[in-house]
């Protein structure tokens, strides 16, 4: 069974920054890529950013140069440092590994940001 456990999450002014955590059972190297999504209020979930286990990243426009996602590979723990924060990036965000690519088979539970303005 895969446990994805997410922290960080809590409440920042714009400008702010927020470091997510993601801790994963188990070697992280048998996904493909593991990544962090989010859903705001009223809108669909969308991806933020992900890494493959080959260390290949992919951002989402607005976030890109202000996001950055690492990984401990000895701590199975995958990380977003979120900069520059703005009040649009409010949102559930949600800790996710894939098997195969953009097929996001665990869920971590999620972990609230939000940024006031």
């Amino acid at each position: 069974q895969v446990r994805l456990v997410e922290s960080g999450g809590g409440l920042v002014q714009a400008g702010g920054s927020l470091r997510l955590s993601c801790a994963a059972s188990g070697n992280m190297f048998r996904f493909h890529a593991m990544g962090w999504h989010r859903r705001a209020p009223g809108k669909q979930r969308e991806l933020v950013a992900r890494m493959t286990s080959g260390g290949v990243t992919d951002y989402a426009g607005s976030v890109k140069g202000r996001f950055t996602i690492s990984r401990d590979n000895a701590k199975n723990t995958v990380f977003l440092q979120m900069n520059s924060l703005k009040p649009e990036d409010t949102a559930v965000y949600y800790c996710n590994a894939e098997t195969v690519p953009y097929q996001y088979d665990y869920w971590g539970q999620g972990t609230q940001v939000t940024v006031s303005s």
